[in-house]
């Protein structure tokens, strides 16, 4: 089997430095009542097909800039780094290749997979945006949250989001081998809240270990669309999940996203 990177989120960052060899794939729960979709369900149909918002204004990068959250739209005691810190949580590169054996379309499953691993550590879940796009990185001890708002005025982030809705059944649990370590990862669905025009939640889970003892990566991803823009939020570390902030991060974020498009000032953040 050829090996190759298998780009790990960047909030993988602090736990490779130490030495933790985890790989990420994502997961999440069973949907709730503020879920985003039901279990088979496009998240496209979620939104009641494709909507348009009533912010029509094309997303700045001043913009893009001014509906990032603060420490005071998330809960617990998380820290803002400097920007710099935040983009290169990316640099640790975890070498893996994913075991298609695990699959029954192998090459097919295989390549989603590689995809959303790969997508996770560049930042771009939704595609590459083609506007303005801005970055916000916070840190509660070994844990990290990145927040990320973009434009994708030239594609589709509802394309994307569909795809990502397939993720937990494409890989619900597959195999990450590195030399002679191999990960479990699994992907699961998590509600989030009823906000922006569709969402989609994913949680990751990487059992594997952490210098020589047994460890499990938690990590929780989302994303929200408002017309042509969106917001992610990426957040966990070993400790385990950071969903309640995840969570918080997405209601406050939209609610930014939506007042700068509609040429307003994103209200105070709540203490």
């Amino acid at each position: 089997m050829t090996r190759r990177p298998s780009r790990l989120v960047r909030v993988l960052f602090s736990a490779l430095a130490a030495g933790t060899l985890l790989s990420t794939a994502a997961c999440s729960d069973d949907g709730g009542t503020d879920g985003t979709r039901v279990s088979g369900i496009t998240a496209s149909q979620v939104a009641g097909k494709r909507q348009t918002p009533s912010p029509t204004a094309t997303l700045s990068t001043n913009g893009a800039r001014t509906a990032l959250i603060t420490e005071a739209d998330i809960e617990d005691d998380w820290t803002q780094v400097k920007d710099t810190e935040a983009e290169n949580w990316h640099d640790s590169l975890l070498i893996g290749t994913v075991d298609v054996s695990d699959f029954l379309t192998a090459k097919a499953q295989a390549s989603d997979c590689r995809r959303l691993l790969d997508s996770l550590f560049d930042d771009d879940l939704l595609g590459r945006p083609s506007g303005a796009s801005e970055l916000r990185g916070f840190e509660e001890g070994d844990s990290r949250l990145l927040y990320q708002v973009a434009s994708y005025d030239r594609t589709d982030p509802q394309d994307s989001l569909n795809w990502v809705a397939t993720l937990p059944e494409k890989c619900d649990q597959f195999t990450v081998t590195d030399g002679n370590e191999q990960r479990t990862v699994q992907v699961v669905e998590i509600p989030l809240p009823e906000v922006g025009d569709a969402r989609q939640g994913l949680r990751v889970t990487v059992q594997g270990s952490a210098g020589g003892d047994d460890a499990t990566l938690t990590l929780d991803v989302a994303a929200v669309r408002v017309g042509d823009d969106a917001i992610t939020v990426t957040a966990g570390g070993l400790d385990g999940d950071e969903n309640d902030s995840v969570k918080q991060a997405v209601r406050q974020g939209t609610q930014r996203l939506k007042d700068v498009l509609a040429g307003k000032s994103p209200a105070a953040s709540p203490n």
